[in-house]
């Protein structure tokens, strides 16, 4: 069944119930709203659908609950947005990484970026931050790549997810260094075990790294961006020792792909107006991070072009699916 024909019968529900679809949209939300985070609690998903969650509460009236899903890079998470019911009442903060770079690195996954959501906003957007272990003696990146290259494979990275462990596999890539990837199943859990020492690098969300770095747990070595971070002004960019080095994450809100157009235009206006709240967008900047608030059809062109530019660097990097 199309999405035109879906629309229809779901107009037609309502006509023979009294109800026109109208009515519908209007009396949302009428009842708690699950905003389903796909990573453990206390990090970035997870402040972000928090941030957000209390906003739209705020604003509607309805309790707006978090649900982490922080199981398998975020896939479990991810699934879960794409099966639920296509009513509205359930969002999915949805990482760049969950869309668009998924689907180059797992052979199987239980969804698919473009046909099983229908996107909402773009929330954010900004480069992340590579720290290392203060115990680590190197006090910059170029420090760091010659450490590497006398030590082969003798220092390991965390990853939480395909963001992270892409950026770290295209920095090997590009300093011609051997590091290995160790998984968690969190940012926070990482995060201990580079404070730690368990592990000795880890690309990391600046809403999360810099605190740390401000208190002395944590050395940033370079923002992932082409250019410095207003916000971390002293951190130099990657790009300044390795040319041409990129990785920007960002955060999308998405529903399910058969969610009624009218009522997807109406959680996507009053989530671009919290989006541009100069409260948010000062949270959100103090953290180096843009805030977004796209239109639907913004975020649609920016996951299937990256879906296409993954698809290019996993191979040039010889990342094999798997």
């Amino acid at each position: 069944m199309n999405r035109v024909c879906l629309l229809l019968t779901s107009a037609l529900s309502c006509a023979t119930s009294g109800v026109t679809a109208a009515d519908a949209v209007a009396d949302y939300p009428n009842r708690p709203i699950r905003f389903i985070a796909p990573f453990v609690a206390g990090g970035p998903s997870d402040m972000l659908s928090r941030l957000l969650g209390q906003k739209l509460t705020e604003s509607w009236g309805q309790t707006v609950v978090v649900d982490n899903r922080g199981s398998a890079g975020g896939i479990v998470g991810f699934d879960l947005g794409a099966k639920a019911a296509p009513d509205g009442y359930t969002l999915l903060l949805a990482t760049g990484a969950g869309l668009t770079i998924n689907p180059s690195v797992y052979l199987k996954l239980p969804y698919d970026p473009v046909r099983d959501y229908l996107p909402i906003t773009q929330v954010t957007a900004g480069a992340y931050m590579m720290v290392i272990t203060p115990s680590v003696p190197a006090k910059s990146l170029p420090e760091f790549i010659a450490l590497a290259k006398a030590k082969p494979a003798q220092f390991n990275y965390a990853t939480t997810g395909t963001n992270n462990l892409l950026a770290v596999e295209l920095f090997n890539h590009m300093a011609g260094v051997k590091t290995v990837a160790i998984s968690y199943k969190g940012t926070g859990q990482a995060v201990n075990a580079v404070i730690g020492g368990e592990v000795q690098m880890f690309v990391i969300s600046p809403l999360v790294g810099l605190p740390q770095v401000q208190a002395g747990k944590l050395r940033a070595l370079g923002v992932t961006g082409l250019k410095r971070s207003p916000a971390m002004p002293d951190i130099p960019a990657i790009a300044e020792t390795l040319p041409g080095y990129e990785q920007i994450v960002w955060h999308s809100i998405v529903v399910p792909a058969k969610t009624p157009g009218p009522l997807a235009g109406k959680i996507t206006k009053e989530l671009v107006r919290i989006i541009k709240l100069p409260e948010v967008k000062e949270r959100f900047a103090s953290q180096g991070l843009d805030a977004v608030g796209s239109t639907p059809e913004e975020l649609a062109v920016l996951i299937k072009n990256e879906l296409v530019m993954y698809a290019k660097l996993a191979k040039q990097i010889g990342l094999k699916p798997q």
